[in-house]
């Protein structure tokens, strides 16, 4: 089986679950996510659809990123 993003999961899990996750995050434009504080407050209950649409990024180019960086996107 390989790597696997699950959306409904919150930035923080995903984060702990596989550290590689904030590189790509900040590489889309979330750059707060490599603060640890902020990753350990508001990452607690962020998903990555709810932080796109605050940040006004697309989700599809969010899931596409992490498709081309090997990983299955679960909704």
């Amino acid at each position: 089986m390989g790597k696997q993003i699950v959306l409904s999961k919150t930035v923080y899990e995903l984060c702990r679950e596989n550290p590689e996750i904030i590189d790509i995050m900040k590489e889309l434009g979330f750059t707060s996510i490599t603060s640890p504080a902020m990753l350990n407050t508001a990452g607690r209950y962020m998903t990555i659809p709810k932080g796109a649409a605050m940040k006004g990024i697309d989700l599809e180019k969010i899931k596409e990123a992490f498709r081309q960086k090997g990983y299955e996107v679960i909704e």
